[in-house]
């Protein structure tokens, strides 16, 4: 999908101090892109995004049926040759592990001494979704004792998880794709306002599908955050993609689907190292061993 042009209209809910997993979930399926602001006074507010023909009505019903009681909301349309680079979501920065992630607005960004990822709020969940935050604390400790020179992420939406990477290991080349074009296009822009687009490819890509994945592994490192389902079903491309000894770093899973989603990652010889859990969202590392 291509939300860069012409109008599409903006669901904003009612902000609150956490945003209920249900609703996120709910969200994350039904609109075409979500993000998290924050208000003035630290609050998360939920923000849908739908083409210019999207029908109210076919919220209510999606929500009712799969049993989701919706905080208000209300209702904008935005008419701009070029929205998603115009509106800007602003939302405080996140500082998560070695990292702080911040947004394109920030001027004269004070980063303490964390690796700064700069990135268009507006483009996903983002660095505000638990996911995120578990994947770059995963991230922070498996690199005290991993040289990555080839790294690879599924899923990559806004490429946070790619950039993260490339900061750590300069060296390291980097192959980011998604099966949303515009994720693609998105990720794209901010390895390059984060002066990384020299490590990162990106491409479209069905999971483990696309030629670029193909042709580059075995990887030394590969991010996976994605959802349950599509966990399960790519864990044996993700056994073959990754090599001996090394490591994975899964999300998108919460606490009742680690029964299965784990087990199926193990029967390919991908063992659980360590278990994140956020809220109600968990992250795993994953070593890659030959016993399968």
């Amino acid at each position: 999908m291509n939300l860069n042009s012409g109008t599409c209209k903006i669901v904003k809910f009612y902000p609150c101090e956490n945003i209920e997993n249900n609703l996120a979930e709910f969200a994350e399926d039904f609109f075409e892109v979500v993000s998290i602001d924050y208000t003035e006074d630290n609050l998360e507010q939920l923000i849908g995004y739908m083409r210019q023909d999207f029908d109210e009505s076919t919220l209510n019903a999606a929500a009712a049926a799969n049993n989701i009681n919706l905080p208000p909301y209300q209702i904008e349309t935005v008419h701009r040759d070029n929205w998603l680079t115009e509106n800007v979501i602003q939302f405080a920065p996140v500082e998560v592990a070695d990292f702080l992630i911040y947004g394109v607005h920030e001027k004269n960004i004070d980063t303490n001494g964390k690796i700064g990822i700069k990135v268009y709020a507006a483009t996903a969940f983002g660095s505000e979704h638990q996911t995120t935050k578990g994947c770059l604390q995963a991230l922070s400790e498996i690199k005290q004792n991993n040289e990555a020179e080839k790294i690879l992420d599924v899923g990559t939406g806004s490429g946070i998880l790619a950039i993260a990477g490339a900061k750590l290991w300069p060296q390291a080349k980097i192959v980011a794709v998604d099966i949303d074009d515009e994720a693609v296009a998105v990720a794209a822009q901010n390895a390059a306002d984060n002066d990384v687009s020299k490590q990162i490819d990106t491409a479209y890509s069905d999971g483990y599908t696309a030629e670029l994945v193909q042709k580059n592994a075995p990887y030394d490192l590969i991010f996976a955050n994605i959802l349950a389902r599509p966990l399960i079903e790519m864990a044996p491309q993700m056994a073959d993609a990754l090599k001996n000894g090394s490591h994975a770093i899964i999300s998108g899973f919460i606490e009742e689907q680690t029964d299965w989603v784990l087990p199926a990652h193990e029967k390919y010889g991908l063992k659980l190292k360590k278990l994140y859990q956020l809220d109600n969202w968990c992250t795993a590392i994953l070593e890659k061993t030959d016993a399968h």
